[in-house]
């Protein structure tokens, strides 16, 4: 099994995953560059990071990718507690994470560039800060409850989670008085597999993405 990632992508979120498994794996760190040639368009015609080769088969998209993982290595009880409530309150978090928490980044990545304006984009740029605040919030009130976010186990969704905090340092988002964040990322940071992949990915352990 292979994982192509980039450095603090959300391909990391993938990365340590595969690392709590336990299972071997291998992981190809690749560029910008790297994913524009015509070899990842093959394997990736966006040119975007994850993809996990399993054999013959390519498989993209995080969500995909990282409920694949669960699946294929169901000893590394990854997915909940093994019920289907379990289960659903994973991808709950997870859906929260990929499909609220990570667009909202997406203009301070760019994509309001077209605008051509400074104060516009700039405006922009506050507002997804500000809606990345109110979506911290949520997750700061569900690590109160629990010491990962679906629950009282870890799960594919806890290292999303720690992806979005490193972006959210990156970009400058208010995380102040998230007690609960902060000590979500500190039991992160302890963790052996987390630490394999930050030192993999060549990031510093202290560093935003």
């Amino acid at each position: 099994m292979k994982l192509y990632t980039s450095p603090g992508a959300c391909s990391m979120a993938d990365h340590i995953v595969l690392e709590w498994t336990g299972k071997p794996y291998t992981a190809q760190i690749v560029s910008r560059e790297d994913r524009a040639t015509p070899a990842f368009k093959k394997l990736n015609p966006a040119g975007a990071v994850p993809v996990l080769e399993d054999g013959d088969w390519s498989l993209t998209q995080n969500t995909a990718i990282l409920n694949y993982i669960v699946d294929k290595f169901p000893d590394a009880k990854l997915g909940g507690d093994g019920t289907p409530k379990g289960r659903a309150e994973v991808n709950r978090w997870l859906g929260f994470l990929n499909s609220d928490m990570h667009p909202a980044f997406k203009p301070m990545f760019g994509t309001t560039d077209y605008l051509e304006d400074k104060a516009t984009i700039g405006k922009t740029h506050d507002n997804a800060r500000k809606q990345l605040r109110r979506l911290f919030e949520r997750a700061d009130a569900q690590l109160g409850k629990h010491n990962w976010i679906a629950g009282d186990h870890k799960s594919i969704a806890d290292p999303y989670l720690f992806v979005m905090l490193r972006w959210a340092k990156g970009t400058k988002v208010d995380l102040s008085g998230l007690d609960n964040l902060k000590k979500f990322e500190q039991r992160m940071r302890a963790d052996a597999g987390v630490q394999r992949v930050l030192k993999a990915e060549g990031m510093d352990q202290a560093q935003a993405a």
